[in-house]
């Protein structure tokens, strides 16, 4: 961990230049590759109607904002399941949440498949009732921690069963299942993404906003207690905060994994445990790896996509099975 305070702000404004120029080259690059200067006739407005203003505006800016909000909302998320649970394996993913929301979104695919505004709500719903259930079990088990990832991966594994079936049960839902499933940004559209950035925002600010609460959450019940912190209530809503962010991001990106578990470790080895640097560092690097990894997608294996899902997979896999042999579920501090 830097203890510098300069050196973890030059830190910062650096992930924040890469994630500036990889937004560019998501911008830039992809099956047509758009010449720079005609990036910026685009981005000024000077050129309103060709085909690259199209494609910029239609598939690639709609594409890397989505990416950004995805790593912002899954990045945060998991910063706050791993401090209110105090579980160093916890993450959207992890603990069956994004499952949860995907479950619902995919029931809103069938009650209103074009309403851009149920699918949201319905992630919500999915996540933050997952949540509770995660939240319930992490009482019972309370001197096992690794039986709440067990557990999550149980619920999981029920959730992935409900779609299954809805997929089979109703034919156009499984036309749109695919990427979904997989968790991709390919066809991703400003309009929806509207609701879910607003969202995202907002959630944000109030988790900085209650850094100091959720620090003191992070160092465990007992101490809570000590210093006169509401614990229940706070836990309650870092709860409703998580689920809120990550029901957002699955609502337009589908089931991505890993990022809420990857980043925060990340984030925690170089700025450390408190949370005020905590949340904004694991947004900007959660932001920058999906941007990445999106770009590499489209890159390596053109003409053809790979989508972000896999590629996070690919790389979350092994630090999954890295954490579990290190921690294995241990508390943060431990």
């Amino acid at each position: 961990m830097i203890k510098n305070n300069f050196c973890k702000k030059s830190i910062l404004v650096f992930v924040f230049i890469l994630l500036v120029i990889f937004s560019i080259l998501g911008l830039v690059y992809g099956s047509v590759n758009i010449p720079l200067k005609d990036l910026l006739n685009v981005l000024s407005f000077r050129d309103t109607s060709s085909k690259m203003a199209v494609i910029i505006w239609s598939v690639r800016l709609p594409r890397v904002l989505g990416g950004i909000l995805c790593g912002a909302g899954l990045g945060i998320a998991g910063v706050i399941l791993q401090s209110v649970m105090n579980n160093a394996l916890a993450s959207p993913n992890t603990i069956g949440v994004n499952s949860g929301a995907g479950f619902f979104v995919m029931l809103s695919m069938i009650i209103a498949p074009n309403n851009l505004f149920l699918k949201p709500m319905m992630a919500f719903i999915g996540a933050f009732v997952t949540s509770l259930v995660i939240l319930t079990l992490a009482y019972i088990a309370e001197k096992s921690r690794i039986t709440i990832v067990l557990a999550g991966i149980t619920i999981s594994s029920f959730l992935s069963a409900g779609m299954s079936v809805i997929k089979v049960l109703d034919s156009d839902v499984n036309v749109n299942a695919t990427n979904f499933l997989v968790g991709s940004l390919a066809g991703v559209t400003m309009d929806a993404l509207f609701l879910p950035a607003i969202g995202i925002s907002i959630a944000i600010i109030i988790t900085i906003i209650l850094s100091k609460a959720l620090n003191i959450l992070a160092l465990g019940d007992g101490v809570a207690y000590s210093v006169g912190l509401r614990v229940n209530l706070f836990r309650m809503i870092f709860v409703i905060i998580a689920s809120f962010l990550a029901g957002l991001v699955v609502s337009f990106a589908g089931l991505i994994g890993f990022v809420g578990l990857i980043v925060p470790h990340i984030a925690r080895s170089i700025f450390g445990n408190d949370a005020k640097i905590l949340v904004p560092s694991s947004m900007l690097i959660a932001s920058l790896l999906v941007v990445v990894a999106d770009l590499l997608g489209r890159v390596i294996f053109a003409p053809y996509e790979l989508a972000v899902g896999i590629l996070l997979s690919l790389a979350g896999g092994p630090f999954f099975l890295y954490l579990l042999m290190r921690k294995g579920g241990r508390r943060l501090n431990a």
